[in-house]
């Protein structure tokens, strides 16, 4: 076991070499993506975090987020870790869950409703997908949006308010806190989505706001992974958004 190990490290390192030797070469957007790549093979050289797993029915890891008794209904989602922020884009953000992680400890869940405990950073855990046009691939989302490890890399480079690390070697922390620190700034930033989200929100355009945010969360009716809670979005927007405004 111990060679095998060995020779294990030994290959992570010489994959490493040879993007490392490429980055002369080659763009800045290719240049990026091998940095990327780069930390993570070094996370495999050093160790990877243990993440233990239940079923998300289960038993929960103490200091989660989430109430045990909570039960998934068209009414609503759990409230969110964070404090703060416009009502609007918080009672989206809940609305997301509702098609995404509507579960008990959506911080926790990845695909097919297991659950982790160390979110010390994206648990990176491809699942095979069993339902829907992408059936037979596999997918590493997880937490409340159900963000793959690379969307969340690229959203927490730009939103995370506490990297760890420095220059190209940060972490981002995947805390409860954290995931709705970044995407709440994700989707309060209306350069990155070409119109202001809150503004729309605030005219009563849910509706134009689900299609827009379909391309990203393809669960939320007018995507490609519509699901029993798509059709009631809208709804259960209107419904989160009175709690967030009292």
């Amino acid at each position: 076991m111990q060679l095998a190990n060995q020779a294990q490290k030994i290959f992570f390192l010489g994959c490493l070499i040879l993007l490392l030797g490429k980055l002369a070469n080659i763009s800045q957007p290719q240049r990026d993506f091998l940095w990327q790549r780069s930390g993570q093979i070094l996370s495999k050289l050093y160790g990877q975090s243990h993440l233990g797993q239940s079923e998300a029915k289960g038993d929960y890891p103490s200091g989660t987020l989430g109430d045990r008794n909570f039960t998934p209904t068209i009414h609503g989602t759990q409230p969110l870790a964070m404090r703060g922020g416009d009502p609007y884009i918080r009672a989206l953000m809940r609305t997301i869950t509702a098609s995404e992680a509507n579960v008990s400890r959506p911080y926790n869940v990845i695909y097919g409703g297991k659950q982790v405990k160390d979110l010390s950073k994206h648990p990176q855990l491809c699942v095979t997908i069993v339902t829907g046009p992408n059936t037979g691939n596999c997918t590493t989302a997880a937490g409340r949006y159900q963000m793959l490890d690379f969307t969340w890399n690229q959203t927490a480079q730009r939103y995370h308010p506490h990297p760890s690390g420095f220059w190209r070697w940060k972490s981002y922390s995947f805390e409860a806190k954290y995931q709705d620190a970044v995407v709440y700034a994700w989707l309060s930033d209306s350069q990155a989505w070409d119109v202001d989200i809150a503004d729309l929100l605030r005219q009563g355009e849910i509706t134009q706001v689900l299609q827009l945010l379909s391309g990203t969360w393809t669960s939320l009716g007018y995507g490609i992974e519509t699901n029993s809670m798509s059709n009631y979005l809208p709804q259960i927007y209107q419904n989160m958004l009175q709690q967030e405004l009292s």
